[in-house]
C-alpha cells in the first residue's frame, strides 16, 4: 500500500503536467476535462506526501526550511494581491492610446454607429489559432463590445478544427470575418477597423441609397485611378453602403426616380437648359444635388446657383503655406480649419481639410424667398481671391484692391423646404489626388451622408495606421548605440570591481 502511495505522488504529477498541456493540444470542447484533471492530480500528490509524514516534520524543523516556507507564503500572498488586481482592473478598465492618430482607439465614427445599433450583430472571425491578425481581431471586438450596449456578441472560429461551420458561412480563406443579423450577413476579408465599420452599416441598413454621377460636360472619370479621377471617391462611397452610378442627364432628360443624390462633380461646359431644368424638377420634389464648380469654369453653373442663393467669386483662392510644396503647387491649396456649426462639420473641429484650386463660394447678403444659406467652410486671415488670371499665370500673383480678403467661404449649405444643396467651390478636394488627405474624405463623406438623410454616420471615419519613423542625426544614433551597449554595462562593472576590491580591503 505504502509503495502504491509513493507511486501516486509522481502519477499526480504527470496528470497536473497533463492539465497544463491540454489546452494547446486538445480540443476546445476539452477545457472542462482540465480541471477534473487538476483535482485528481492534486490529491494524487498529497496522498502521497502522507506516507512521508515523519521526514516532513524534520525537513520543516530545520531554520533553512522555515525561511524557504516564509519566502514561499510571501511569493502566495505577491500573486495573490496581483490576482486581485488583474481581476479588478477587468470589470474597471480603461485605455490609454498615445499613438500620433490613435490607431489603437476606435475612431468617433464606429463608436456613434455601435452606440446607435438597433438590432444585435454577431461576428464569427474564421482564423488559426496561431495567425498573427487573430489578436487584432480579438481587440477590436473587444473594444466593439464597449460602445455597442450589449447590441455585439462575437467569437474566434478556427476553421481547421470545425470545417463544418466554415462550410456553412462559406469560408475560402483564413482571418474571414462574418457579421450578420436575423435578417442579412456581410463577409469581411481582413481585421481592419474601417472595414468592419463598413461591414456594420451593411449590414443594419435596409438597401442603398443611390449617388448618381452627371457625366458628359468634361467632370471627373469615375473609372479614372490617375491624380484627377474619382475612383478613390466612388470606392469611398461604395464602401459606405451608397451605390454609385453615371448618370448622362443630357440623354435621359430626368434624374431617374431611385436617385438619393445627383452629383455634379467639376464640369468644365456648362450644363444645358433641359438639364438644369431636371435638377430643379429634382429639388422641387425634395431631391437632394451635391455641385462641385472648379475656379473660371462652368458660368452657367454660376448664374444657375444665383437662384438658390450662392455666389461664385470669378476667382481662385491663394493662401501662402508651405503645404502647397508637398504637391507641387504652390499656394493654391488653402489649408481650412475653419467650421460654420453644422450637421456635416460637427465633428471636424481640430481637423484640417485642404480645398485645392477653389474659387469662394458667398451666401447671398438676400437670399431668394424659402431659401436659407450657410457657410460651411472658411479659409484663414491671411488669404485672398486672386481675379488677375494673366498674374496667376505668371505666378506673380499678389492681393490688391478689387480682390476680396480672408476668412473667404469655399463651401456652401442650402436648404429649400425638404430640398437640400451642397456646393464646394472645387472638386479638386475629392480627386484621387486629394481625397484621402488629412480631413478630405470625412468632409466629402459627410456631406453625402447628410444629402442622403443618413445623418447617424456623420463623424471622423477610422485611418489607416500610420508608420512614425523616428529620425536621428548621426550623434544621437552614436548616443543611442553607446548608452546601452558601453555606458551602462561599462557602470555595472565598474561597480562589481569597486566592491571586490573594497572586500579584499577589509579583510
Amino acid at each position: 500500500m505504502k509503495r502504491a502511495l509513493e507511486w501516486a505522488g509522481y502519477v499526480g504529477l504527470a496528470v497536473l503536467a497533463a492539465a497544463a498541456l491540454l489546452p494547446f493540444v486538445g480540443r476546445p470542447e476539452w477545457v472542462g476535462v482540465r480541471w477534473w484533471l487538476v483535482i485528481a492530480g492534486v490529491l494524487l500528490v498529497l496522498a502521497s506526501l502522507m506516507t512521508h509524514g515523519d521526514e516532513l516534520r524534520r525537513f520543516f524543523g530545520h531554520r533553512t526550511a522555515r525561511y524557504g516556507v516564509n519566502t514561499g507564503i510571501m511569493v502566495l500572498l505577491l500573486i495573490g494581491v496581483i490576482g486581485l488586481v488583474e481581476a479588478v482592473s477587468y470589470r474597471h478598465n480603461s485605455r490609454l492610446d498615445l499613438t500620433e492618430n490613435k490607431r489603437h482607439s476606435l475612431a468617433p465614427q464606429t463608436i456613434q454607429l455601435l452606440g446607435s445599433l438597433k438590432t444585435d450583430v454577431n461576428a464569427v472571425a474564421f482564423f488559426r489559432s496561431d495567425q498573427p491578425g487573430k489578436r487584432v481581431a480579438e481587440d477590436l471586438f473587444k473594444q466593439f463590445v464597449r460602445f455597442a450596449n450589449g447590441k455585439f456578441t462575437w467569437r474566434v472560429v478556427d476553421p481547421d478544427r470545425e470545417p463544418g461551420l466554415a462550410r456553412r458561412y462559406g469560408i475560402e480563406n483564413y482571418g474571414t470575418i462574418v457579421l450578420e443579423t436575423k435578417q442579412k450577413s456581410e463577409k469581411v476579408t481582413d481585421a481592419d477597423e474601417e472595414k468592419l465599420t463598413n461591414g456594420l452599416v451593411k449590414v443594419t441598413r435596409e438597401g442603398k441609397r443611390v449617388v448618381y454621377v452627371v457625366q458628359g460636360h468634361g467632370e471627373h472619370d469615375l473609372a479614372n485611378t490617375e491624380r484627377s479621377g474619382f475612383s478613390e471617391a466612388k470606392g469611398a462611397m461604395e464602401r459606405a453602403n451608397y451605390e454609385v452610378k453615371p448618370l448622362v442627364l443630357a440623354r435621359e432628360g430626368t434624374v431617374p426616380a431611385d436617385a438619393a443624390i445627383v452629383l455634379v462633380a467639376g464640369p468644365r461646359t456648362d450644363l444645358f437648359t433641359p438639364e438644369l431644368d431636371a435638377l430643379d424638377a429634382f429639388m422641387a420634389k425634395g431631391g437632394k444635388v451635391f455641385v462641385m464648380v472648379n475656379p473660371f469654369q462652368s458660368d452657367g453653373m454660376k448664374k444657375y446657383l444665383v437662384k438658390w442663393g450662392v455666389e461664385l467669386g470669378d476667382n481662385l483662392v491663394i493662401e501662402p503655406n508651405p503645404i502647397g510644396q508637398l504637391f507641387g503647387i504652390g499656394p493654391e491649396v488653402p489649408i481650412v480649419q475653419q467650421y460654420e456649426g453644422h450637421a456635416i462639420t460637427r465633428d471636424l473641429g481640430g481637423v484640417s481639410t485642404l480645398f485645392p484650386l477653389t474659387r469662394t463660394v458667398t451666401p447671398a447678403k438676400a437670399p431668394p424667398a424659402g431659401v436659407t444659406v450657410q457657410a460651411l467652410a472658411k479659409t484663414s486671415a491671411q488669404s485672398w481671391g486672386e481675379t488677375n488670371r494673366e498674374a496667376l499665370q505668371r505666378g506673380t500673383a499678389n492681393p490688391d484692391a478689387q480682390d476680396a480678403k480672408g476668412p473667404l467661404p469655399v463651401a456652401a449649405v442650402i436648404t429649400k423646404d425638404k430640398a437640400r444643396l451642397v456646393v464646394y467651390g472645387t472638386s479638386s478636394l475629392a480627386s484621387n489626388q486629394f481625397l484621402n488627405v488629412q480631413g478630405n474624405k470625412d468632409f466629402f463623406l459627410n456631406t453625402v451622408s447628410w444629402l442622403a438623410e443618413e445623418e447617424d454616420l456623420i463623424s471622423i471615419r477610422p485611418k489607416d495606421t500610420k508608420q512614425t519613423p523616428v529620425f536621428l542625426t548621426s550623434r544621437q544614433a552614436q548616443a543611442a548605440f553607446l548608452l546601452p551597449v558601453v555606458i551602462l554595462p561599462g557602470l555595472v562593472i565598474l561597480g562589481g570591481i569597486v566592491t571586490v576590491i573594497r572586500r579584499r580591503a577589509l579583510k
